[in-house]
Formats: C-alpha cells, sequence, structure tokens
C-alpha cells in the first residue's frame, strides 16, 4: 500500500481494522470460547431462576448471530473507504499496476483456505461435528492441503505438534487458575456483592449491562481475550443472562466490545502487533484506527437498538 502511494494512517487503520474481524466473522475462536462459557452461564441463570431443564447456547448458535454483524461491520468499513476515495482521492490513490497473474491462478489460491473455512463451519453449523470435532476437520484438510502443495515433511508435522502443545497447555493453565479464582471469589461470596452492585443500580438492566461492558473494554487494553471469557464472563454472564438478555445477542456484543478494545490506543492490541512488524509513525496509526473504532461503537450501538440483527440467520 505504501508502494502504491496510500495514505499511512489509512493503511495502518484499515489493516488493524480488518485484522480484528476474525475475532467476529466465524469461524472465529473467541466466538467458539465464548459459546462453552456462555453456555455455562446461561445454564447457571436458568437455574437460578427456577428452571430444571435450561437450554443451552451452541457455538453454532453465535456463529449464525455473528453473520448479520460481521457483514454490517464490512459494508461500514467499505462505505468509509468510499467516502475515503471521494472526498479526499489522494490518500487512495488509483492503481497503475496491471494485473499480473491469469484469474485462474488467483482462484486457485483462494480456493484451498475456502475449502477449509467450508469444511469447519459446515461441520458445526450442519451438527455434523461439534468445535472441537470441527478442529480436527481443519487439521486434517490442511495436512492434505499442505501434502498436495509438497509442503509437509517430518520436521514441519513435528513443529506444528510442539506448536499445538504448547497454545494447548497455555490455555489449559488459563482454565485452571480462572476455575480456582472462580472457587475463591465465589468462597467469599464475591459473586453475590457482584450481582448486588449491579442489579441495584439505577436505570434497570442496561445500566448493569453497560458498567459491564465498559469494564471488559478497559480490560481489553491489558489483558487478552482468553483470560477475559474464562475469568470475567463467569461472573458477569450468569447476572446478566437472568436479566433476561438473549445469550446470543450478548456473546455477540462480548465479542464486539472485546474487538474494538484491541483497536484502541494507546494499549489496543493490535496496534501493538503492527507496530512490531512495520515503522509506522504510532501517531499516524493511532489516527487511523480511530475512525475504525468510530465505526465499531456505532454497530454497537445499532445492535443494541436493534437487537434481533443477530437472530436473522439460525441453522
Amino acid at each position: 500500500m505504501k508502494k502504491n502511494g496510500y495514505d499511512e494512517s489509512l493503511s495502518a487503520g484499515t489493516i488493524c481494522a480488518t485484522g480484528t474481524l476474525g475475532q467476529i466473522i466465524p469461524p472465529s475462536i473467541v466466538l467458539v470460547l465464548l459459546g462453552d462459557v456462555l453456555s455455562n452461564a446461561y445454564q447457571q441463570a436458568q437455574i437460578d431462576m427456577g428452571i430444571f431443564s435450561p437450554k443451552t447456547v451452541s457455538v453454532g448458535d453465535l456463529f449464525a448471530g455473528a453473520i448479520i454483524p460481521g457483514l454490517i461491520l464490512v459494508g461500514f468499513y467499505a462505505l468509509y473507504w468510499v467516502y475515503i476515495i471521494i472526498k479526499h482521492p489522494h490518500k487512495a490513490p488509483a492503481t497503475k499496476t496491471k494485473l499480473t497473474k491469469p484469474m485462474s491462478q488467483i482462484l486457485g489460491s483462494l480456493l484451498p483456505p475456502l475449502f477449509l473455512i467450508v469444511a469447519v463451519l459446515g461441520s458445526i453449523i450442519s451438527g455434523i461435528a461439534s468445535p472441537t470435532e470441527a478442529a480436527s476437520v481443519g487439521a486434517v484438510g490442511a495436512v492434505f492441503l499442505a501434502y498436495l502443495n509438497k509442503q509437509m515433511s517430518q520436521s514441519v508435522l513435528l513443529e506444528i505438534g510442539r506448536e499445538t502443545v504448547k497454545v494447548t497447555a497455555m490455555i489449559f493453565m488459563i482454565l485452571i487458575g480462572a476455575a480456582l479464582f472462580s472457587l475463591v471469589f465465589k468462597g467469599f461470596n464475591g459473586d453475590v456483592i457482584v450481582r448486588d452492585f449491579l442489579i441495584d443500580l439505577p436505570g434497570g438492566k442496561f445500566t448493569g449491562f453497560i458498567v459491564v461492558m465498559l469494564v471488559m473494554f478497559f480490560l481489553g487494553f491489558i489483558l487478552d481475550f482468553i483470560e477475559i471469557t474464562f475469568v470475567i464472563i463467569p461472573i458477569v454472564g450468569p447476572i446478566l443472562l437472568s436479566q433476561g438478555f438473549d445469550p446470543v445477542w450478548l456473546g455477540i456484543m462480548f465479542a464486539i466490545n472485546l474487538q474494538t478494545s484491541f483497536l484502541t490506543p494507546p494499549f489496543g492490541f493490535a496496534l501493538f502487533y503492527l507496530k512490531g512488524v512495520s515503522d509506522i509513525d504510532s501517531k499516524k496509526l493511532y489516527r487511523g484506527v480511530l475512525p475504525f473504532i468510530l465505526i465499531q461503537i456505532l454497530v454497537l450501538i445499532l445492535l443494541t437498538w436493534q437487537p434481533k440483527l443477530t437472530s436473522l440467520i439460525s441453522f
């Protein structure tokens, strides 16, 4: 983008913002983890309300609920770019580079990842496989594609195994720590204190919801989504769900909220990642992401006003 004369702030903001779209658009690991935690929280909320045959929230429900909000985000991003092209064409000049590769070659490079996405999402949405089983479908598909491209070897397979063990061990350590924290927190009646605080806030249940969203937003500056999902949501989730919030809508709002916090200066994770691989000035980086932060806040407001947008598609 720099080679073609694009504005650095615009380029940096676009890369950061589109990079965080993976948190809301399926197949999103954030939604997979949220699905499990929210399902437990939803069951706990129903038991607290005296419902002893509780319903659950599946990852497929969250995937379906995230499609429309994800497309809305993409649409608003595109509209922002159209505005820039019309009002400030010097920031995004038309490229004079001609397409050198044939369309068949381009489509050939796109089909393998599309195949993996369809295989993973299709197995979850159709009910053939659980999220864990669908992960194995994706792993087998990736190994098969690597073999076809002659990129699979014993050393590569061993490296994949090592990295998988590292990530799995990290997540399980967080799970163990979160479980211990939850036991101690509940042992000292911390959950009762939080529940009473949120319920007694003036303005009804939406005041408590706004407070939770703000806390999660600021925690997103310093914590990864895994820690927030396993530590914070099990505490506040049952409280909000017992007040009548839809679990799918709540999960999508949590995901977009965390996505926004990861973009927000000065501690946004996405900003650190891009800064680490580029020489862009921090001021330009911060200036570039601000319009996209406002867009995501606008989508949060839109979903709060029209929560049915998360239930238009079901599987």
